[in-house]
């Protein structure tokens, strides 16, 4: 049951929080996409916000289900081993889980579709920061 006190964030949340958070932040949204990045030159993004099933193949997220969207996060080695290094035939439909990318798992990027209150600032917030700093570091050099 919905936490009706702190309702879960949806993509407009997220998306102002990303931007108010790290203001540097550029954003790109074609085809029931969002993606969140610091160069507008040069795409590689650390979060992107997906509200369609069209990017990936055999719609693992169904995302077609009113109202449900995935949040992808670009993570260190470290991160995504811990989290779900594990994780073995992962449900990629399930809601407020942290899960392998269903396409994009080898790059090292997580998903969460429909983040509650709680996992949104528990545990969303801080990989959003290190996606974050790890792209603003590789820009650096």
């Amino acid at each position: 049951m919905p936490d009706q006190e702190h309702p879960s964030p949806d993509p407009a949340e997220i998306t102002d929080w990303i931007t108010s958070t790290y203001p540097d932040t550029v954003i790109a949204k074609t085809m029931g996409a969002t993606f969140f990045s610091l160069d507008t030159s040069h795409w590689p993004n650390f979060a992107t916000i997906v509200t369609t099933d069209e990017h990936d193949m055999g719609n693992p997220s169904d995302l077609a289900r009113e109202g449900v969207f995935r949040l992808n996060i670009g993570v260190g080695k470290a991160t995504f081993e811990r989290l779900v290094g594990s994780v073995v035939d992962p449900d990629y439909a399930a809601l407020d889980t942290i899960l392998p990318h269903p396409i994009y798992a080898k790059q090292r990027w997580l998903s969460i579709l429909n983040p509650s209150r709680r996992s949104f600032d528990e545990v969303v917030k801080p990989l959003i920061a290190e996606a974050h700093d790890r792209l603003t570091s590789q820009k650096r050099r």
